[in-house]
């Protein structure tokens, strides 16, 4: 018993040295601290009813007036695209339209000028015929005369 005395001077003191220091997990966890609210400079004084709501309050309130305005900017964007496009078709869509008609039009004749067409064998002859005058012609019916 040579170490041994019931009566201490002094407390048992642990000599810990951490061996794994995060400086990463000290940031992170000073940010959520933040987030709920507590600041370095609060961490001496006394807890008030209501101050973590408070900033959480501030803080949605100001996220909230960020997302309200690219709301607006989103809505005004396609405001305009919306302009544009009748723009497009009130003023260009007609000349563009007609441009592409003429230019169908004047195709076949200019096609036709080179070929000669030839004259039908006979009355029943279509082959000249196109399908969409073909299409239009008027049917004829013809009475059935015949006896058995």
């Amino acid at each position: 018993m040579l170490g041994f005395t019931p009566f201490k001077r002094h407390a048992n003191k642990f000599n810990y040295i951490p061996r794994y220091y995060d400086p990463e997990k000290e940031a992170r966890e000073q940010r959520r601290a933040e987030l709920r609210g507590e600041r370095a400079e609060d961490a001496g004084r006394e807890y008030r009813p209501g101050q973590y709501i408070r900033t959480q309050r501030e803080a949605r309130a100001a996220r909230r007036g960020c997302e309200e305005q690219q709301g607006r900017v989103r809505v005004w964007k396609m405001a305009v695209g919306a302009v544009l496009v009748l723009l497009f078709i009130y003023m260009l869509y007609p000349r563009l339209a007609d441009a592409f008609l003429r230019s169908r039009s004047t195709a076949p004749a200019a096609a036709g000028s080179l070929q000669q067409p030839e004259a039908p064998a006979d009355a029943f002859d279509q082959s000249q015929v196109s399908d969409v005058e073909w299409q239009e012609q008027r049917i004829v019916v013809v009475p059935n005369d015949y006896s058995e």
